[in-house]
């Protein structure tokens, strides 16, 4: 058993991305060092580890950027997340749609190019509901 689960993000710029996630999401620093960092959310127990992708203490075959990883994040409203992430100038790779499984969503990207899928949940289309039985 484990009593702490959280990604550990490895990038370039731990300074950079930390303050990114603080800046857009409001995670507060519970551990800060020059080549690693610990987020907690700010309403709840989620947290967000970031590293330097090359430092000594990852195995030198693991020492990469992190790529090809999604982080979701659910809130109360994407659709005006949609517009704040536009505002601040933050790239989005999927505008903001409604999937008919139950999610208005877009994703951004961070700036190591790792992306932000930003939910909110949505009643799911009666004919998809229909044609899966409910599930």
């Amino acid at each position: 058993m484990f009593s702490a689960y959280y990604p550990l993000l490895q990038v370039k710029d731990v300074a950079g991305t930390a303050a990114f996630y603080r800046d857009l999401f409001s995670f507060t620093t519970i551990f800060e060092s020059d080549w690693y960092m610990h987020l907690r959310a700010p309403n709840g127990p989620q947290e967000l580890a970031i590293i330097a992708y090359d430092h000594d203490t990852i195995p030198s075959e693991g020492r990469i950027p992190t790529a090809g990883l999604i982080l979701s994040f659910e809130v109360e409203d994407a659709t005006a997340e949609a517009r704040r992430f536009a505002e601040k100038g933050i790239r989005i790779a999927q505008p903001l749609r409604d999937e008919v499984f139950g999610q208005r969503h877009f994703i951004a990207s961070d700036p190591n190019g790792i992306l932000l899928d930003v939910i909110t949940p949505i009643e799911p289309d009666p004919a998809w509901l229909a044609a899966t039985g409910g599930q």
